[in-house]
Formats: C-alpha cells, structure tokens, sequence
C-alpha cells in the first residue's frame, strides 16, 4: 500500500505535546480566494514618544514614573492579572462548582528604550539581553515559595490584544501550572517513561532528518513549522541539545537564541511586508524545586495572518465546536517562510 498523500486529501493530524488532533484540509487551498489582499502601509514611529507609558522616564497609568533606562527595563506590571498577596480560600459545591485561590506575579520587559523597534528590528546583541533578561526573571521570580512555574511572553499587534507598540513582553508567574503546560509536561513524562527518551529530543531529530518543516537553523537552536501546527505560519524554537529550561543555557547558546529569534521574525515580517503579529510564549520546566527529566526548552510562536497582512485566522465554527482545523499544510508554511530574505523587507 502506497504512503497516504498528506498534500492532497483531508487528515488529521496529532500533538504528541498536548494529546490533541488538528484536521488539515489540504484540498482546499486550492479553491479560489475572492477576498481583499490589500498591502497595509508600515507604520512609522519615533524613537521617543511622550505619550507612551513604557518609554523612558514617562509617567504609567498608575502615577509610577520609570527611569531613563537605556537597556531593557522590567517592572511590575501596574495592572497585573495575579497578585502575591491574596487569602487562601476553595469554593466548592458537589464537585461541580469549584474555585481556589490562585496567588502569583506578573511583570513587564521593555525589551528596548526605543519605542520604534521590535525584535526582528533590534541588533542581536541587544536581543541577547532580552534573553539574559528573562533567564534573571525565570530564576528570581521561580526561587519565590509561592511560585511554582513563569510564564514568558510576548503579544504583538494590536490583533494580538498588545495594548502599546513599545517593544515588551511580560511574566506571569503562577502558584500552579497552567493548563497548556501541564498537558505538555503529562505527555513529556508519559513519554519518558514509555520509551525512555525525551519526547522533543526524538522529534527534533526526526525534523532534522526530513528537513521538510525547518524554517532556520544554528548549531544550538532550529525553527520550525511544528507538523501538528494550527495557526497558518505556527512555528516553534526548539534547542537541539536536551535542557530543561533557560537557565540551562551556555554564554554561546545565549547568542545563538537571540540569533534565532531575529532570524525568525524577521522572516515573519517580511511575509507581508508588515510588522507581524503573534504571540509568542516559552515553555520551560516548572520551577517547585522538584527534578523534571522529561522537560525540553521551546518557543512557541502563534501568528493569525492567513493570506496577506489584512486576512487573519480566528478559531470559529467548526473550530470551537469540533476541533482546530487548517487548510495549509505545515509544509507548506514552512517552504514559505524558509524562501523569504533574513533581511527586513525595509532595509533591502
């Protein structure tokens, strides 16, 4: 029996990292696409803006006023989602209706003083202190007894519900692990104790093997279309040794993240011509203190733009109701981003 076509004929296809399926419907890009691909303008911003809350000695919303910071600047967030302070409390009735307390931090990045930067804008020297930045927070803030896992992340765009275009990302550091992390750390550790090897390690060799989903790649680190991707150019960093969280990271390998992620977003930017919109979040091992074998370091990045800068990808539906569904292949999204130019589509 011949191989099943993956390119031509509707399938499902399965996340070993949450135990969930996507239905991929191939077939369907070949339909033809009546809507508007209009090329939006670039915005153009200053380098200082006086009514920015995050840039250098503004005053923020809550009356605080940051300090003339040339680097990068953490603080914490004036409007945090988790507060440190909270009594210990349940709600439960019946097993049906139940609540608890949940105490925890949230903080803010300001990856640059800057204001007309982003990532794929910044020189990867100063990226690299972005990632020093976080590798600090991850290990302050998960020594704290009340903290058992750190949420890093960034929201770009205003579609991404990012509230200011200044370059940040923010923490959100739990007592529990939140929901997507402990599908990933229960799929991570039954795979350990089923084949007893870790579960990423294995899959980023096999990438590496077929190389029909890589996107970039260093000596440390590969990007790629992950083959159980949802969002239409859905990627994730991956380290190619086995470490379990930043804090793992050698000096070089520090380097050759932040290469990584000018490289990526760069390429993003330059699919449409646009700033890109995503988010992006790293997933790490829980920080309670207790051994995490089954842990690989890795970046997920979720963008919604489908077709050009004005088309995005929302989960309705079918989507809500049944399961995720794409028309585009993760192969197919990976050959899109590997031909695009590392260098921004403004500088060329």
């Amino acid at each position: 029996m011949s191989e099943f076509n993956l390119s031509d004929y509707p399938h499902r296809r399965f996340n070993p990292l949450t135990g969930e399926w996507i239905l991929v419907s191939p077939h369907r890009t070949k339909r033809p696409w009546q809507g508007q691909q209009e090329r939006p303008v670039e915005e153009k911003r200053p380098a200082y803006d006086p009514g920015c809350y995050l840039c250098p000695g503004n005053t923020r919303a809550n009356g605080a006023q940051n300090p003339p910071y040339t680097g990068t600047y953490v603080f914490q967030n004036d409007f945090a989602a988790l507060l440190p302070d909270i009594p210990a409390g349940e709600v439960r009735a019946d097993d049906l209706l139940v609540a608890q307390a949940e105490p925890g931090l949230c903080r803010v990045v300001c990856f640059s003083p800057d204001h007309s930067l982003t990532l794929p804008q910044m020189e990867v020297a100063d990226i690299r202190r972005v990632v020093d930045v976080w590798t600090e927070q991850y290990e302050e803030i998960g020594a704290m007894p009340q903290i058992n896992y750190v949420q890093i992340f960034e929201n770009k765009g205003q579609v991404m519900g990012c509230s200011n275009p200044h370059p940040h990302g923010q923490i959100w550091s739990n007592a529990s692990l939140p929901q997507e992390v402990a599908q990933e750390q229960r799929a991570q550790g039954d795979y350990l104790r089923s084949k007893g090897s870790c579960l990423l390690c294995d899959y980023v060799a096999l990438e590496l093997a077929r190389a029909e989903r890589i996107v970039c790649q260093n000596a440390d680190f590969v990007a790629l279309v992950p083959f159980w991707a949802t969002w239409p150019f859905e990627t994730m960093i991956l380290s190619t040794r086995h470490m379990a969280s930043l804090s793992d990271l050698t000096e070089g390998e520090r380097d050759a993240l932040a290469s990584l992620l000018k490289r990526l977003t760069t390429r993003y930017d330059n699919l449409f011509e646009v700033s890109f919109p995503y988010t992006m979040g790293i997933h790490q091992q829980p920080t309670d203190g207790a051994a995490y074998p089954e842990w690989h370091l890795h970046l997920h990045f979720y963008p919604p733009l489908l077709r050009s800068a004005t088309v995005k990808k929302f989960m309705v539906g079918y989507e809500m109701l049944g399961q995720p569904q794409r028309d585009l292949t993760p192969e197919a999204a990976a050959d899109r981003l590997r031909q695009l130019s590392e260098v921004r589509f403004d500088q060329q």
